[in-house]
Order: C-alpha cells, then sequence, then structure tokens
C-alpha cells in the first residue's frame, strides 16, 4: 500500500510551547484520515506544516516521497487545502470563483489546461457539486453550508492527490454539517483526505482512521472499532475523553 503522508518527528514550536510535539503517522493513499482533537491540540499546526504555510522546528514530513519543506515545488501541485476561514471570493459569482481558480492553477501532475479545459472542468465541478442551480449567483450571498462546499469544490477543481479540509463544518448548523458530510464521502477511495476536526461524530462517520492529537501528541491511532475497543469504551466519546486524559496510549 502506498503512502500519501509520513511524518517522523514532526515538532513545531512558537517560544517555548511546542505545539506539534514531535509526532510519527503514516496515512495511506486513498484512506479519509481524521486528526482529531480539541481547539488548541496542534492540528491546523500540522496542516499548516503539511501544506507548506509553516517551516517545521524538527523532523520531516513527506508527501508521496517528497520532502514539504525542502521539494515543496514538486509537492505543492499534488495537494491542496479548504483551510477553517470559507476561502471564497464574495463578490464573484460560484462559476467565477470556480473559474479563476482553474485559471491560476494547474491539475496535480504540473499541466496547465486550455480554455476549452478550464471550462470543461468547471462544468464537471458544478455538476459534482450540485452547484448548477447557484452557478450565478454572489459568493456572498450563499449560506455558511453553501459556501463550504464551494470551498471544497474550489480545492478539488486543481485534481489534487491529496486534500485537506481543516475544520470543514466549523460554525455549519447540523442539516448542512450532514449534507456537506455527503459530499466528503464521495471522496472517499478517491484521493486521500487529511481531515482535522474536534467534532466526533464527524470522525466517526467519515474517518477510515482516526488520531486522537492532545497537547501537540498523537496519543492513540485506529479505526473507531480499535479505539473503541483500546478504551472498553462504547462511544467514541467515551473513548476520546479516557484517551485525552491519558488512560491510552498510541
Amino acid at each position: 500500500m502506498n503512502e500519501a503522508i509520513q511524518l517522523q518527528q514532526l515538532q513545531k514550536c512558537f517560544g517555548t510551547k511546542k505545539a506539534v510535539d514531535g509526532i510519527d503517522l503514516c496515512v495511506h493513499e486513498g484512506e479519509l484520515f481524521s486528526l482529531l482533537g480539541v481547539n488548541g491540540a496542534g492540528k491546523t499546526t500540522t496542516i499548516r506544516m503539511l501544506t507548506g504555510l509553516s517551516k517545521p522546528t524538527g523532523g520531516t514530513a513527506m508527501v508521496f516521497g517528497k520532502d514539504v519543506e525542502k521539494e515543496l515545488k514538486e509537492v505543492k501541485p499534488m495537494i491542496n487545502l479548504s483551510p477553517q476561514e470559507t476561502a471564497v471570493a464574495p463578490n464573484l459569482t460560484v462559476r467565477e470563483n470556480l473559474e479563476f481558480i482553474a485559471s491560476i492553477y494547474g491539475t496535480s501532475n504540473g499541466k496547465k489546461r486550455t480554455k476549452a479545459e478550464l471550462r470543461e472542468k468547471v462544468d464537471q465541478i458544478i455538476e459534482e457539486f450540485h452547484l448548477s442551480d447557484i452557478a450565478q449567483k454572489k459568493a456572498k450571498l450563499l449560506s455558511g453550508g453553501w459556501q463550504r462546499r464551494l470551498s471544497i469544490a474550489m480545492a478539488m477543481i486543481t485534481e489534487p492527490r491529496v486534500l485537506f479540509l481543516d475544520e470543514p463544518t466549523l460554525g455549519l448548523d447540523v442539516l448542512a454539517r450532514r449534507e456537506l458530510w455527503s459530499f466528503v464521502e464521495t471522496l472517499k477511495g478517491k484521493i486521500t483526505v487529511i481531515l482535522t476536526t474536534h467534532y466526533m461524530e464527524e470522525a466517526e462517520a467519515l474517518a477510515d482512521r482516526i488520531a486522537v492529537m492532545v497537547d501537540g501528541k498523537i496519543r492513540a491511532l485506529g479505526t473507531l472499532e480499535e479505539l473503541k475497543a483500546k478504551t472498553g469504551k462504547e462511544s467514541l466519546e467515551e473513548a476520546f475523553i479516557k484517551i485525552a486524559e491519558g488512560g491510552v496510549s498510541a
């Protein structure tokens, strides 16, 4: 099985504080992998290092065998990020947002699209994400749920091999959250997805494997069933609490 992500003793310090404290991790190609933890656990900092937005203090982060710090130019075409803050241009329409991203980025293999290919790809993404009815609507007029869906669609238009979803349903209501889950599920097996969340039910519903982060460390790692078995608990929430309190080690 190919490894999409490999972390070895990855560390990030801010002064004397270790936001990420020497973590080791492998994520398989095609896996939907969740980093689960409370706010401040180190999830977003880890993603920022994996996407080249922040330099590690120590250790290495590899994406398909490429060192993110030393070979970022080769890594960037293979990845994309849908950040916590919904990354859409509010005064552009849905279609214009997609066209803008498609025009400035190539594909995961570095290929630049012709105008015809660009239009075809935008049409494809609009159809896949069920955006046809709002394609001519300005992004600022969309609900939070639709803006998040558009943000993910914009990340997917570059055809990444690895997609990072950083707290994708933060601030959404229950119905919008569940609707977005259904779209994320359609990505499973097609690309590698790294999902950060502090919602237990989100990790439970979507993840193939879950890493529980506490104070910058990975305290436990496994499938939902493995985590419940390790802790002797019947729910992920109960398992998480026991892990966070130091009752289980990775």
